[in-house]
């Protein structure tokens, strides 16, 4: 038996490193506050760090949106698998050509494009979603409170968050 609503468990849940990073900053300042001495001064490297971990888990929280959707995402070795009750695929990060998400599908979806391949749709509540927040952020050039932004607002058109850099290099380029 819980005695926290499951609604409620789902919303610490959701905000979980937001509030570790609350809680090791207030140990830190108790220590700041305490004896003082050597522990004071770990006490402020204690509190940098939770702020550093307070701001990730707020982009974090930001990004789950839910769960329950169809299908099935796992990451692995900077790989995307998605298995939907319709769809699937399998898309490595490497190849990767365009991020799109698209608020008209619902719920809403991610859309990854590659070259040669047909674009592989990823329902943002589907089971494992908030697992791509990670791999997104390492994509070059993203820029996080932009897809976060878009995430959460109520834009009635597909919106194309990330895309390749497509320069074309020549087959062999002379270092002199």
């Amino acid at each position: 038996m819980s005695f926290i609503r499951p609604e409620a468990r789902a919303e610490l849940w959701r905000w979980r490193e937001v509030l570790a990073g609350i809680g090791l900053a207030l140990l830190g300042l108790s220590w700041i506050s305490g004896p003082g001495g050597l522990l004071g001064g770990i006490g402020w490297v204690v509190v940098v760090i939770a702020s550093v971990v307070v701001v990730v888990g707020v982009q974090r929280a930001r990004f789950r949106t839910g769960s329950g959707g169809p299908g099935i995402v796992l990451v692995d070795e900077r790989q995307i698998t998605y298995y939907g009750p319709l769809t699937g695929g399998v898309i490595a990060t490497e190849n990767l050509e365009k991020l799109t998400l698209d608020p008209t599908a619902k719920p809403a979806h991610w859309i990854l494009d590659q070259h040669g391949q047909p674009p592989l749709h990823i329902p943002i509540t589907a089971e494992g979603a908030d697992d791509l927040f990670d791999v997104f952020s390492t994509l070059p050039g993203l820029q996080t409170q932009r897809m976060l932004a878009e995430l959460t607002g109520t834009g009635g058109l597909p919106v194309v968050i990330w895309e390749r850099n497509t320069i074309e290099r020549p087959p062999h380029m002379r270092l002199h």
